[in-house]
């Protein structure tokens, strides 16, 4: 059984393009998604069509949450740049979405933990960066979870973490679109990949366990650089060019 593991797109067709191109010499038997699919200054509405087709599972992350229930004028500027594109036909699709999925073989989808979308799993923010979180940390943000295998997405921080205690596997595939940002809650912070690839995950389940593979694909992230200028996002288009957000160059 080989799963792919994809998540926090955020409306990039072109790294979302070249990861479906990676995901046909890979052939895995299943790809899930993790969510946050189509905020972004870029290209939502051709996001949507693409995996409007592909019906993976997919759990709603806390931006796809912020495009169907906040109004318009009250959103963020990327969510509303975003729902302000979405054909009527895509919001359907993203409603579909669900808050977690639980797959056959003790696999547990969540977008941020178990019961937030909105709250870091395998980062833990001090200052202006996130670390990975201790263990007693992660048991107490899993919430009793018993899946074997977590996987959660959000940080757009690659990792893969095992759990002495409870033997579980927390998998985090990183971010497909966006390798960095910035964020002000619970304070001011980056979330810095440190390359501008479209990332995601493989699961492996082998004779002797499950095996993770980190896939780092190439794409074209000058294009989506130039978008996001185009689309007034500056700080956008560093984080797509370079993997680091801020300052400008």
């Amino acid at each position: 059984m080989k799963i792919a593991v994809v998540s926090d797109i955020h409306g990039n067709v072109l790294a979302l393009e070249a990861v479906l191109a990676d995901l046909k010499l890979e052939a895995p038997d299943m790809v899930v998604n993790l969510g946050d699919c189509l905020s972004g200054p870029l290209w939502p509405e051709e996001t949507a069509a693409i995996l409007r087709e592909t019906n993976w599972p997919t759990v709603r992350g806390n931006h796809d949450r912020f495009i169907l229930d906040e109004p318009v004028d009250k959103m963020a500027p990327t969510d509303a740049f975003a729902a302000g594109r979405l054909s009527a036909e895509s919001l359907d699709w993203l409603r579909t979405t669900a808050p977690t999925i639980r797959l056959p073989g003790s696999v547990f989808l969540c977008h941020g933990t178990p019961d937030n979308d909105d709250r870091y799993l395998t980062e833990k923010v001090e200052g202006p960066k996130g670390h990975l979180p201790d263990e007693q940390t992660l048991l107490a943000e899993i919430k009793g979870e018993s899946a074997q295998i977590i996987c959660c997405g959000h940080t757009h921080i690659p990792r893969v973490i095992q759990l002495a205690a409870t033997g579980q596997t927390i998998l985090n595939p990183g971010s497909v679109g966006l390798p960095s940002y910035d964020e002000t809650h619970p304070n001011r912070h980056n979330k810095d990949a440190g390359s501008p690839h479209a990332r995601y995950a493989l699961m492996i389940k082998a004779a002797e366990g499950w095996e993770f593979q980190d896939k780092k694909v190439p794409y074209d992230w000058d294009a989506a650089s130039a978008e996001a200028q185009r689309n007034g996002r500056p700080f956008w288009a560093r984080a797509l060019k370079h993997g680091f957000f801020g300052p400008l160059s």
